[in-house]
């Protein structure tokens, strides 16, 4: 909450509350009114704070890897960044002349042989390639161009330099977000293509359903099948918890 900037007033009189429970989501907006908190960014800091500790509390893990494409919201437990979309702040800089067309390909470049030396150091630990990927990333980070836009750029992207490297240290986390942004890939398009949803009910069938069908898709299971199955009641498709926690597993047919 201190690094949100939750102001001291604030601040205090949910550290005298640090042991209370709450058993929904009404006596936790009644407790706030009671202390007299109603500032709006207030109640969403506190809100988030005290979720994120209920969390730790019972057991989820502080060292959490989260990837996130630099969107302020996902800058919570251990924090990493996209390199894909990070080139892609590169991607939408629109050189002015051949000179700064030049310079943008050779920035592309190294960005492309830093994540080429961190997809081996996925695979194999090296001591000495840690160090060089660092004082390669570094050497990038020092380069000044003719290119004013290119060059708040980089800037940018040394600022960003413990996000991502944070491989070095953490080699089980994936260099980048693309397989989450595929999982909500169809959601975005439907979104794009007719808006939100006309009720709540509606939001929750759409989203309930889009979940469905990335479960079976990624258990190999026929998502049609899957519905057939619950419709007709004969529940010959596993529980899809099971197969997500390895209770049950799919033998292919003889």
């Amino acid at each position: 909450m201190r690094t949100e900037g939750l102001p001291q007033g604030p601040l205090a009189l949910i550290e005298q509350g640090n042991s209370v429970v709450f058993d929904d989501e009404e006596a936790w907006a009644n407790y706030l009114q009671r202390l007299e908190i109603t500032d709006k960014r207030h109640i969403r800091i506190i809100t988030e704070g005290a979720l994120l500790g209920t969390l730790v509390a019972n057991g989820f893990p502080l060292d959490l890897a989260i990837i996130s494409d630099d969107a302020g919201q996902f800058n919570v437990l251990l924090h990493a960044l996209c390199w894909i979309h990070t080139d892609r702040v590169f991607q939408r800089i629109l050189p002015l002349n051949d000179t700064h067309a030049k310079e943008l390909d050779w920035v592309h470049t190294q960005i492309w042989e830093i994540y080429s030396d961190l997809k081996q150091y996925k695979h194999k630990q090296d001591p000495d390639l840690k160090a060089a990927i660092e004082a390669h990333f570094d050497e990038l980070c020092r380069t000044k161009t003719s290119f004013a836009t290119l060059n708040r750029a980089i800037i940018r992207l040394a600022r960003n330099k413990k996000e991502l490297l944070l491989v070095l240290e953490r080699p089980d986390i994936p260099l980048h977000n693309n397989l989450s942004e595929g999982d909500i890939r169809e959601y975005v398009i439907k979104r794009k293509i007719s808006g939100s949803t006309r009720s709540e009910n509606g939001r929750r069938c759409r989203d309930t359903f889009a979940s469905f069908k990335k479960t079976c898709k990624k258990q190999g299971i026929s998502f049609w099948e899957f519905l057939c199955d619950r419709l007709r009641r004969q529940h010959l498709v596993p529980y899809l918890p099971d197969l997500l926690s390895g209770n049950v597993c799919l033998m292919p047919p003889a």
